[in-house]
């Protein structure tokens, strides 16, 4: 089955170029224009990684972190890579703060982008897995005699 990433940026150029970048990869990619219908699309997409602008009309970046927190503490590890033309270490360690596991500035480098989603989309499997293995032992734990 393919990743899905989720793509929050208003600019539907970026998200064309993101999707170019990353079309030598079996993903499936959702991209969202508008702000307000993030947390929407992560709900039904369930994503396994998401590429999120941080200036946003409202709400913005900082605030969609902050409102995926619960779910994606629900969902278990999915990494959220921050991506803007800000390159303020203040601009950056707000969205490391807030829970952002990579921040990546514009304009953006193909190759770093596509390196960095496949990492993390690697880490992503690996817990899925481990958490995979941990159910199995629970079952296999508990299961009556």
């Amino acid at each position: 089955m393919n990743d899905r990433i989720l793509i929050v940026d208003d600019d539907p150029d970026d998200i064309a170029m993101l999707e170019r970048f990353l079309s030598s990869d079996p993903v499936e990619i959702r991209g969202v224009t508008d702000s307000r219908q993030a947390q929407i699309a992560f709900d039904e997409f369930k994503p396994d990684l998401v590429l999120l602008d941080l200036h946003l009309p409202p709400p913005d970046g900082l605030a969609i972190l902050r409102g995926l927190r619960n779910a994606r503490k629900s969902i278990g590890f999915v990494p959220v890579v921050v991506l803007t033309g800000d390159d303020r270490k203040a601009a950056r360690n707000s969205a490391l703060v807030m829970g952002a596991d990579d921040f990546l500035t514009k304009p953006l480098d193909r190759h770093e982008v596509v390196f960095r989603v496949r990492n993390l989309l690697r880490t992503r499997k690996q817990y899925v897995d481990l958490e995979q293995a941990n159910e199995d032992l629970r079952q296999e734990l508990y299961r009556p005699i």
